[in-house]
């Protein structure tokens, strides 16, 4: 997200970048904590341990045993992928927006490298077969760079990464920030590798409403002109019954109490959409359904995914905490779903 180093400047003296190695069985109460302060989160789970992924120096990680308390662990990379510091100008080693996966034996991270106010982006993949920092297939294996935004060359951004695959098993990777909207891109079956070039790439959502339009909008406030107004970003699709559900986040993230991060959904019975919201507008053209939005209690939330545990769909994003200066924290909240939409169940 274009914004999210802007995040890292107000925020630094808040979120923990401190990792400590630990097993599965070394989880200590004095260690835990709660509350914590987190961009950008994923979750997944191995075994009885939750393994939380979020935007920070190396990739912040964390481990719970029941998603209240928290661990800090080392990051994924203890230095700036050599790739990634070739490839981005300016790019220190402070990832953003990572996306967690299983799929035969592997688990796949994908995450993103760039710099704040351009699209000289790229999203990497690495893997791991165990999140156990005490075993010995404990390491991650880093492949580099899956695809790559140039500014004046691509009109998108390439962070904000999310796998889904469709009915057949065939892997996509949904990615975008500002400039163009949200775009989808079809990998190959070993999940590290374009399976299509990037010319011409689907649109599936966007907040340009006016599909002959041929600029992107204007950037508002104190953001970047070179990314425009089109402010949405952070795709994740989730399937739940007949249907795909396309989450995404709109306005402006990472301003503390200026924030006004929301999220809305829309939903396809097709991988590749068009993704339409409640009212039938398509998402490509400026539609979206609003799940959540900020209150007198948080600011803005946004940035979400979405996980299954025991039959049961959580969301997991953060939100900027009105009770504590609008720093981002971790918020986890149970999913329903009536008459076919997603509808949020507070866990707190």
């Amino acid at each position: 997200m274009i914004i999210r180093l802007y995040a890292l400047t107000i925020f630094a003296a808040f979120v923990s970048f401190n990792a400590g190695a630990q097993t599965k069985s070394a989880i200590n109460s004095q260690e835990l904590r709660t509350n914590i302060s987190v961009h950008d989160p994923v979750m997944i789970r191995q075994d009885s341990v939750y393994h939380l992924y979020c935007t920070g120096r190396g990739i912040t990680s964390w481990s719970s045993t029941d998603m209240v308390h928290w661990k800090a662990e080392k990051p994924v990379f203890a230095e700036p992928p050599q790739w990634a510091v070739e490839s981005v100008p300016g790019f220190k080693g402070h990832i953003w927006a990572p996306d967690i996966s299983y799929h035969n034996g592997l688990y796949y991270l994908y995450y993103s490298v760039s710099v704040f106010g351009k699209n000289t982006s790229c999203i990497g993949v690495a893997t791991t077969k165990t999140f156990d920092t005490a075993s010995p297939d404990y390491s991650w294996t880093d492949y580099g760079k899956l695809i790559q935004s140039i500014p004046g060359k691509t009109n998108w951004n390439a962070i904000d990464p999310n796998l889904i695959t469709d009915k057949d098993g065939t892997p996509y990777l949904a990615f975008g920030s500002f400039w163009g909207g949200l775009k989808i891109v079809k990998l190959n079956t070993d999940r590290i590798s374009l399976a299509q070039t990037t010319d011409n790439l689907l649109t599936i959502a966007s907040r340009i409403a006016d599909p002959a339009a041929k600029v992107n909008p204007a950037a508002v406030e104190d953001n970047p002109p070179s990314a425009g107004g089109n402010a949405i970003e952070a795709p994740f699709i989730f399937k739940k019954g007949s249907y795909y559900y396309l989450f995404v986040s709109v306005d402006y993230c990472c301003k503390g109490p200026k924030s006004t991060y929301k999220m809305l959904v829309g939903r396809s019975k097709k991988l590749l959409g068009p993704y339409a919201d409640k009212d039938g507008k398509k998402m490509a053209y400026g539609g979206g359904s609003i799940l959540l939005a900020g209150d007198r209690d948080w600011y803005g939330v946004g940035h979400n995914a979405v996980c299954t545990f025991n039959g049961t769909n959580y969301i997991v994003y953060h939100g900027y905490d009105a009770a504590d200066k609008g720093i981002s924290k971790l918020k986890i909240d149970k999913l329903s779903w009536i008459k076919g939409w997603p509808k949020l169940v507070s866990t707190k």
